[in-house]
């Protein structure tokens, strides 16, 4: 009788630089955590990296000048409208710096009452309460007389404010405005670059059939080396972060080639077919600050062929109450455990959504990655997941 089931460990490793030999290092510190911890290998255990130190092992970093020299080519006429940026010092801070030092003038669209991931721009219960609702245009003024005193309740910034400081820290003129149509953006500027995530592609095609001149998206900026920078072919500058005042480590460009590579070697050292993935932001949201974590274009950026897909799984609570409705005890549990195997046979890959909620297994993999790593001081870039495969019937 097995008592336990999935089993997830933070791996520490040591501090990645860049050019490290990242394949390695994930390697040899799963093999010392095995000898110092007694675990025993599987076949489909989960090693999964985050995004963060395949990026630093990559030198993938690209400079504020390098991004204004990228845009200033895409945007000669010196003027932009940014669509809904995502209000965030980490993640949209260094970026809005390139674009104020290679424009001179910035109109800047934010949707309310909140951004893209869930980042709070105004109280929401003032919103009810006034004359705007979320079909409104606000102007920078009518924003200014009702709602900013607001202040993020986690931060206590707002990020109005902080924008509006940074852009003119690069002597650049900037306005904003508020609305949750992104064609609004063409009253002010007919230069468009698209700074949402998730509905990137969306955004684009409406800013352009409705009469744009020139539109790009964040993710086709730094698509190519600038002056020997780092850069991203598909997703640009989604996915980065700020590493220091004047740089930033954008998305992983490697990651197929790595997990891969440490597949091989595990199989190698361990003869098991062990899965890798390369995981940045989880997919969940937070109840009370409403941020969904998912800042990044994709959970998982990079895996093995083993991950593709979504769970074949039952819902144990609901067959318990319907189908078995007048079972308990042991013959309960076998009689799950033959529906489990019943179901192994005959889905043969295809999802099974009885009672559950159908979601890719690299976003729910990732997602546990996330919270177990983290994104400060514990030290664990790498996770190794045991058993997330297991279900009653492997007793």
């Amino acid at each position: 009788m097995r008592y336990v089931g999935t089993v997830v460990r933070g791996i520490r490793t040591p501090i990645i630089k860049e050019n490290a030999d990242l394949a390695n290092i994930v390697v040899d510190s799963l093999m010392k955590t095995q000898e110092s911890e007694g675990f025993t290998f599987h076949d489909k255990d989960v090693v999964a990296i985050t995004e963060a130190v395949v990026g630093i092992s990559e030198g993938n970093y690209v400079t504020v000048d390098q991004i204004a020299k990228d845009l200033k080519n895409k945007f000669p006429s010196g003027e932009v409208g940014i669509v809904f940026p995502i209000l965030s010092r980490n993640r949209f801070s260094m970026i809005l710096k390139a674009i104020a030092r290679a424009m001179n003038k910035i109109t800047i669209l934010l949707s309310f009452p909140s951004d893209e991931v869930g980042n709070g721009i105004l109280d929401e219960d003032v919103l009810d309460n006034s004359k705007y609702n979320l079909s409104s245009v606000i102007t920078e003024k009518e924003y200014k007389e009702t709602f900013s005193s607001w202040l993020h309740p986690f931060t206590g910034i707002n990020m109005v404010d902080f924008y509006r400081e940074l852009v003119k820290s690069e002597n650049c003129d900037v306005e904003f405005v508020f609305a949750n149509d992104p064609k609004v953006i063409l009253n002010y500027t007919k230069d468009v670059l698209t700074c949402d995530i998730h509905t990137r592609l969306r955004t684009k095609k409406q800013i352009k059939e409705a009469g744009a001149n020139t539109v790009y998206g964040l993710f086709e900026i730094m698509t190519e080396s600038v002056d020997g920078s780092g850069y991203n072919p598909t997703y640009g500058l989604l996915g980065s972060n700020k590493s220091t005042e004047e740089r930033l480590k954008l998305f992983p460009k490697t990651g197929e080639k790595l997990v891969n590579e440490i597949q091989a070697k595990l199989k190698e050292k361990t003869g098991k077919t062990i899965e890798v993935m390369v995981y940045g932001d989880g997919a969940f949201k937070d109840p009370v600050g409403k941020i969904w974590e998912l800042a990044d274009p994709v959970v998982s950026p990079a895996f093995t062929k083993g991950l593709i897909g979504t769970p074949n799984e039952i819902k144990l609570k609901y067959v318990s109450d319907n189908k078995f409705a007048n079972l308990s005890g042991d013959e309960l549990k076998e009689a799950i455990k033959n529906e489990i195997r019943q179901k192994d046979s005959n889905l043969k890959g295809k999802m099974l959504s009885q009672g559950t909620t159908p979601r890719r297994l690299t976003d729910l993999i990732g997602s546990l990655c996330d919270l177990t790593s983290g994104s400060g001081d514990k030290g664990t870039p790498v996770v190794f997941i045991q058993g997330y495969f297991d279900n009653l019937s492997n007793d």
